[in-house]
């Protein structure tokens, strides 16, 4: 009877959200699926975020429920109010017709039209599929490495078609990437892929592996990229960081047959000891999660950084588990330059941090080189 109680105690729940009522008193920014609003909370005007295919639209004037806790919490990333319900409508229907659920048993779950459901139109295209014919995959940690990676291989490749996959590591609806509408809209990248419970892709898978199936066999892609959302989650532990997925990304690629090719998050000019030159969540990615071997792309830097990223990769044995390829990577830089992208990583420009941006590049390059029978871009350029 005691423990029954205990059980039956309300008070002794911790609260983990924090909820307040709001007005809505603008609404500033619109594309698919994301509304970006202006709301009044206790008479003072705050930024909210409302992802209409969870809640609806809104409007000036609602009377909207927000999810206040990342900016309660004084985060930088993700330091948003939430829309999480709009009171001033009475309900809001689905239009969807799948039968997968993402954010499962939440009070946000959501159904979608997965790319293995048996009713699907994609189901006999991946039914079976257990190969991704060779594909090269670039394998990011942080958001900010899509555009370049991206844009890089567009300038070298403008015909072949590009699939971002998404992962589930930072935030789930792709909707919230400023980045990815940027480079849809341009025509840099041909799909996007949800896997996992994030959300909102051209096509929603449920696994990493079935989404990289879905990115060779349904999007007809040439190279995939994949990396998680905005806003990366970290401790200062070796293992506590949503990238380390990057080495089970690896592993999954190399059981369907394709190319991984690891871009590593370089730094020199974060001020932490931990990401200085090599971060260590490249190192640990490719040391404990990573159980089989992938290509990791450096690039060429002056003499000094080269010097200290060539001593990590020996200390930390990098090049005896992979393949290390020095890639001159500068046309990164160029290719960002010229589609008008300003992606920036930890808030810093791609002035401040060549170095990251080339890493991105570089990766692609070498997966320009597997596309081209081992040609060095100079070549292809001339192809």
């Amino acid at each position: 009877m005691e423990q029954l109680r205990i059980y039956k105690s309300r008070a002794r729940v911790e609260k983990l959200i924090n909820l307040k009522r709001a007005t809505v008193k603008e609404v500033k920014n619109e594309r698919p699926g994301y509304i970006e609003a202006v709301v009044d909370i206790g008479g003072e005007l705050q930024k909210a975020i409302c992802y209409s295919s969870l809640t609806g639209d809104i409007d000036t004037g609602d009377e909207v429920i927000v999810n206040t806790t990342a900016v309660d919490l004084e985060l930088g990333t993700g330091g948003y109010h939430f829309v999480l319900w709009n009171l001033s409508k009475d309900s809001v229907d689905s239009e969807g017709s799948g039968h997968i659920v993402k954010l499962r048993y939440t009070p946000l779950q959501l159904k979608c039209l997965a790319v293995e459901e048996e009713k699907g139109r994609h189901h006999k295209a991946i039914r079976d599929e257990s190969d991704i014919k060779k594909m090269p995959v670039i394998i990011g940690t942080l958001h900010s490495q899509l555009p370049a990676a991206a844009a890089t291989f567009r300038e070298l490749m403008p015909k072949k078609k590009i699939a971002y996959v998404m992962t589930d590591g930072a935030a789930l609806p792709i909707a919230f990437s400023n980045l990815v509408a940027e480079l849809k809209t341009s025509g840099i990248i041909d799909s996007t892929i949800t896997v996992g419970h994030a959300f909102g892709g051209d096509l929603e898978a449920i696994n990493i592996y079935s989404g990289l199936a879905a990115a060779r066999h349904v999007a007809n892609a040439d190279v995939a990229i994949v990396c998680m959302g905005p806003g990366i989650t970290g401790s200062n532990t070796k293992l506590g960081f949503s990238g380390i997925e990057q080495g089970q990304i690896i592993n999954a690629v190399n059981s369907l047959k394709g190319h991984p090719i690891a871009i590593p998050r370089i730094s020199f000019k974060d001020k932490r000891k931990r990401h200085y030159g090599i971060s260590h969540h490249t190192i640990t990615a490719l040391k404990i999660a990573a159980v089989t071997p992938a290509i990791v792309t450096m690039p060429e830097m002056d003499g000094e950084k080269t010097n200290y990223t060539d001593i990590q990769i020996l200390k930390e044995k990098i090049d005896q588990l992979h393949r290390v390829e020095r890639i001159d990577a500068r046309i990164a830089i160029d290719a960002l330059n010229k589609r008008g992208l300003s992606p920036t990583t930890m808030g810093r420009t791609v002035d401040e941090e060549p170095e990251f941006f080339m890493a991105a590049g570089a990766a692609a390059i070498f997966a320009v080189r597997i596309l081209s029978g081992g040609k060095k871009w100079g070549e292809v350029l001339s192809l």
